[in-house]
């Protein structure tokens, strides 16, 4: 039997694709733009731009509260981001998805609902040393609430996860273990499903921090194997202020509201309340109704280009990339991970992340410079803070060249 033949990728058409991004083409201090910051928000085609428009235009009104045309109108596109969200990380229902306002608000939910009221003396949440705040400060608060406590897996000098040290670490007072899909200031890619196979074995529920996943690679939150899924809408070309919480239906079932208010009730007496059945239940008051109308544009933009078109492309750009900082005179790259994603920190030897920052920006160069919500990872390197470029599909290799000579002239400025 002849082999199937491998499928050839087309390479992607970049200068066709920034045509959609409005905001790529503007200038900075009189010099053309240079977006690197894409792991702090990416930028919005105009498919999104024009179905957030098209909302306020055309059917802005409340969702679930009227049966006017417009209300009807509005409920339809918001269900229709749920859809959408349920079918991008291909949850098993539509129903075990939970609009959110991002992963922070989608961590919390998970903490208050899911582990503070089964939390107690002597239980511990795990997480690692890599993770945003947002999956680190929650459950601080829950622990301080109930006398748990929070541990952290170590990572090693390449900023990978020492993956037996974590699975060392699910011992029986663990009830809760969190992960980052991929780390926001290394790019590390951690392996969420041989993680989520070690917590099933112990019957210990995994909380996955996608947000900076997202962008990147197909979701496939049945393959991974894990208990909860967060993402954030606006670092994949979404509008802010969206995202959401996938969960298996067993525990969203089990879950009291976190918030309470309007259109999460079934009926509402003083002497007690009946609440809505999942996901309704966890979504109390007017959510981002506009913001979520892009949702399903920004999904299909990213679907449209391909998720192995797009991975094949940012790899390269990344290698690109790194080569060229690595020719930097005095840099230190900070995560060496064989898997990442198209983020890259580092430093320049006597020069501080937040003054090259500052004068990147006069050359037009957008970058983070910072702890990036990270601060036991900078700990963990002995930095206070790192500058970060973080790439995407509509970067060039042009724009990196751009950025590389952007840093020599400021490093002439500084050392």
């Amino acid at each position: 039997m002849n082999a199937k033949p491998e499928a050839v990728l087309l390479p992607l058409d970049v200068e066709r694709i920034r045509a959609d991004f409005p905001l790529l083409s503007r200038t900075v201090h009189g010099k053309p733009l240079i977006y690197f910051d894409n792991a702090n928000t990416g930028q919005k085609p105009v498919s999104v731009i024009e179905a957030v428009d098209r909302h306020y235009r055309e059917h802005n009104a409340n969702v679930a509260r009227a049966v006017h045309t417009l209300g009807e109108e509005a409920t339809a596109s918001y269900e229709a981001a749920r859809d959408a969200i349920a079918r991008f990380v291909n949850a098993p229902s539509r129903d075990e998805v939970i609009l959110t306002s991002g992963t922070t608000q989608a961590i919390n939910l998970v903490a208050y609902s899911y582990a503070l009221p089964r939390l107690k003396a002597g239980d511990a949440i795990l997480t690692t040393v890599m993770e945003h705040h947002a999956n680190i400060v929650p459950w601080q608060l829950v622990a301080e609430r109930t006398g748990a406590t929070v541990k952290a897996a170590p990572i090693d000098a390449n900023g990978e996860l020492i993956v037996e040290k974590y699975i060392e670490m699910l011992t029986p007072e663990v009830k809760l273990a969190c992960v980052a899909h991929v780390s926001n200031v290394l790019g590390t890619v951690n392996p969420v499903r041989e993680i989520a196979r070690e917590c099933r074995k112990r019957g210990i529920p995994l909380l996955v921090d996608g947000s900076q996943a997202a962008p990147h690679r197909r979701i496939d939150v049945q393959a991974l194997g894990c208990d909860f899924y967060a993402i954030t809408g606006h670092k994949m070309l979404a509008p802010t202020g969206t995202g959401a919480l996938w969960a298996k239906r067993e525990h969203l079932m089990a879950m009291p509201p976190f918030f309470g208010g309007g259109e999460m009730i079934r009926e509402v007496r003083f002497e007690g309340t009946v609440f809505a059945d999942p996901p309704h239940r966890f979504e109390a008051g007017t959510p981002n109704i506009a913001g979520f109308a892009g949702i399903p544009a920004a999904i299909a933009y990213l679907e449209g280009i391909g998720f192995d078109r797009l991975k094949a492309y940012e790899q390269e750009l990344l290698a690109y990339a790194t080569d060229a900082i690595e020719n930097l005179p005095g840099v230190r790259i900070f995560g060496r991970a064989k898997e990442k994603e198209p983020v890259i920190s580092f430093l320049l030897e006597g020069a501080h992340a937040n003054d090259m920052a500052t004068l990147l920006d006069l050359q037009g160069v957008a970058v983070r410079s910072g702890h990036h919500c990270a601060h036991p990872l900078m700990q963990f390197f002995g930095v206070p803070a790192t500058l970060r470029a973080s790439l995407a599909f509509y970067n060039t290799k042009a724009e990196v060249d751009g950025f590389i000579e952007a840093v020599g002239r400021v490093r002439k400025l500084l050392l």
